[in-house]
């Protein structure tokens, strides 16, 4: 998660249909995604009526025909008051001054996650994992040959 500050973020907009955004992102031990952004935006806006989401994170320097690797996560996204989540925001971004922050804080906790780094695993595998309270699951592996 480490490789780029940005992540994309969809959302289910009313008719439904899906939106897309990218932002600025920290994360948790227990992966759990941390943002923030304006309530008033679609994509916030969207998650007051339905929590649902899901996030990817790649870094965008990749290079076609070379080794890749990326992390999809389908969960939930809401506004937290949790002091820890601010605070693993302002470490990851140091210029960042969370006194002055006025903007709700929204938190993703991921229910599963998709994974592939073909510097680690064969090219065209992916890696299934549900996200638990005692840490990741494995639930399949796929290979795209």
């Amino acid at each position: 998660m480490n490789p780029s500050p940005l992540c994309a973020v969809a959302t289910v907009s009313p008719g439904p249909r899906a939106h897309i955004n990218h932002m600025y992102f920290a994360w948790s031990d227990r992966f759990d995604v941390i943002w923030i952004s304006d309530a008033d935006s679609i994509h916030s806006r969207n998650l007051a009526r339905n929590t649902s989401a899901a996030v990817t994170i790649y870094a965008s320097n990749q290079v076609w025909s070379r080794p890749d690797r990326g992390i999809q996560l389908f969960g939930t996204a809401r506004i937290t008051r949790d002091r820890e989540a601010l605070r693993a925001y302002e470490r990851r971004f140091r210029g960042f001054d969370a006194e002055s922050n006025e903007l709700p804080v929204y938190r993703f906790r991921p229910r599963a996650m998709k994974m592939f780094d073909e510097r680690s695993l064969a090219p065209g595998t992916l890696v299934t994992a549900r996200v638990t309270s005692d840490g990741l699951r494995w639930s399949k592996t796929e290979v795209w040959a």
